[in-house]
């Protein structure tokens, strides 16, 4: 059964930091590049990073260069992205999601995992 779930998330403080995991199964992962998208009450979804399914091409929306990184390890068939320096304005339902066209925002994605932050 085809499945990405995506975990990790919670409630932090600003400035603090979190890990989202995304683990896939169903699918070959490593023909996959990899997007993670947020989405806030009240906004459309937004592209945070993607990452080729190699991992050697990644890009970051300008809001989060700098503190976030995306990465992925094809053997344990998941995927990262690891978040610094949070601000309250990385509140959202993050997901990833899998496509054979890089960063596209098509294909399979999971069910999404809450991120909070506020002191």
């Amino acid at each position: 059964q085809l499945q990405l779930v995506e975990s990790g998330g919670g409630l932090v403080q600003p400035g603090g930091s979190l890990r989202l995991s995304c683990a896939a199964s169903g699918f070959t992962f490593d023909y996959h590049a990899i997007g993670w998208f947020r989405q806030a009450p009240g906004k459309e979804r937004e592209r945070v990073s993607c990452i080729s399914s190699g991992g050697g091409i990644t890009n970051y929306a300008d809001s989060v260069k700098g503190r976030f990184t995306i990465s992925r390890d094809n053997a344990k068939k998941t995927a990262y992205l690891q978040m610094n320096s949070l601000r309250p304005e990385d509140t959202a339902v993050y997901y990833c999601a899998a496509d054979l066209n890089y960063c596209s925002g098509g294909g399979y994605w999971g069910q999404g995992t809450q991120v909070t932050v506020s002191s």
